[in-house]
């Protein structure tokens, strides 16, 4: 843990910090625009699962409105254009969440807990699991909720922070347990888990994307 928490500790005092709170204060900016802009990051979150953040990047900066405003065989198609591994699942899943919109607004506003906020979306958004619904929270301004992908595993596993994954896939259980992991590094070094994530993510692919 210590190594890990110098790490982090230099990130935060070099040039990377920069780029980290200016994409944090881009997520909270993103929170307080209206439902379309943020369900155009949620269709972003929804595309990523099982795909490239640069992939959904640029699936997301070329449909933009679109996702509101075409329907499904027209999302579809754009998404095979472009190149999505699974344009006919991801677009169903969206549309799904497009006719829940009045729904996410009011628990997007509602006093509930980022967790209880994030098992909304894990319940009732098709094509959301705990990273998922992580992702879009962070990327609208939540900052304590932890976002666990493959680079974020195989950080904690090199650094013995956690046991390898016997399975690819998360149970709900080992989520939590590998966030309560990430939840003492952000607690040591003063760092929320949504910059932590960056700082991460950083450290293993040389990126800073969102």
């Amino acid at each position: 843990m210590n190594s890990v928490t110098k790490l982090i500790e230099n990130l935060k005092q070099s040039e990377i910090s920069k780029i980290v709170n200016q994409k944090q204060k881009e997520f909270k900016e993103l929170g307080k625009r209206r439902i379309n802009d943020i369900f155009n990051e949620l269709c972003f979150c929804i595309l990523t699962a099982n795909f490239s953040a640069e992939g959904g990047i640029k699936i997301q900066n070329s449909i933009k409105d679109g996702f509101l405003k075409l329907n499904q065989e027209q999302i579809a198609e754009k998404l095979k254009i472009l190149g999505h591994r699974f344009p006919n699942a991801r677009t169903k899943f969206i549309i799904d969440a497009r006719n829940k919109l009045n729904e996410i607004e009011k628990i997007l506003s509602s006093s509930i807990s980022e967790q209880e906020k994030r098992e909304w979306f894990v319940k009732n958004i098709n094509g959301l699991g705990m990273k998922e619904a992580s992702h879009f929270l962070r990327n609208i301004g939540y900052e304590n909720l932890a976002i666990i992908d493959f680079h974020i595993i195989d950080f904690l596993v090199k650094n013995n922070l956690i046991e390898p994954l016997k399975s690819k896939s998360l149970t709900r259980k080992k989520y939590l347990e590998i966030e309560s992991v990430l939840r003492q590094i952000s607690e040591a070094t003063n760092t929320n888990l949504g910059a932590l994530d960056l700082y991460l993510w950083y450290c293993e692919t040389k990126k800073i994307l969102k």
